[in-house]
């Protein structure tokens, strides 16, 4: 038996996405389904970390943090990262359609490649500035800067404090990451 062929995998649309049960991700028209939950760890520092954006920036008028949220790039790709910062006005009702600024990842089993291969893909490509790697495991996380159109790593952070230069709103944020972990 040979390799499965392109045209052999069915395709779909948001308008199709958008009714089914559970959570999904829809990546160039294939299904990718977001499940089992997320371990506690995984929530726990997802949570901490939408509340460290939100306290930092709290003062600015055009930023602000958010967790899991549909971003609906076009009608065949829709990602629901983990925590973002978005920099313009979020929600067309459901779902946002302008790339965030940033975009965090935690890592969980069942999506790693999909997080280290795929989605680095997408947000290189879209856009985002900053795509940090969360491995809640290790406890360390990427950080990559597009530059270029290319994303460079900027820092592997563990215990550190790393700065986000936000261009186009010219703001910038520090965030601990040693506050993130258990």
């Amino acid at each position: 038996m040979g390799a499965l062929k392109l045209e052999y995998i069915p395709q779909y649309t948001y308008e199709e996405y958008k009714v089914w049960e559970g959570k999904w991700e829809l990546i160039y028209g294939v299904p990718y389904a977001m499940s089992p939950a997320p371990m506690l760890k995984h929530q726990k520092i997802s949570n901490k970390i939408a509340r460290y954006l939100d306290e930092m920036l709290e003062d600015c008028k055009h930023c602000f943090a958010t967790l899991s949220v549909d971003w609906k790039i076009d009608d065949n790709t829709t990602v629901q990262p983990d925590n973002m910062v978005l920099c313009h006005e979020p929600f067309n009702q459901s779902y946002i359609k302008k790339a965030p600024k940033v975009i965090f990842e935690v890592l969980s089993k069942s999506t790693m490649q999909k997080d280290l291969n795929l989605k680095y893909d997408i947000y290189e490509k879209e856009g985002v500035e900053y795509y940090v790697i969360v491995d809640p495991n290790d406890e360390f996380a990427k950080v990559y800067n597009l530059k270029d159109g290319r994303y460079i790593k900027v820092d592997e952070a563990h215990n550190d404090i790393v700065k986000f230069y936000i261009q186009d709103c010219d703001e910038s944020f520090e965030l601990d990451f040693s506050l993130i972990w258990e």
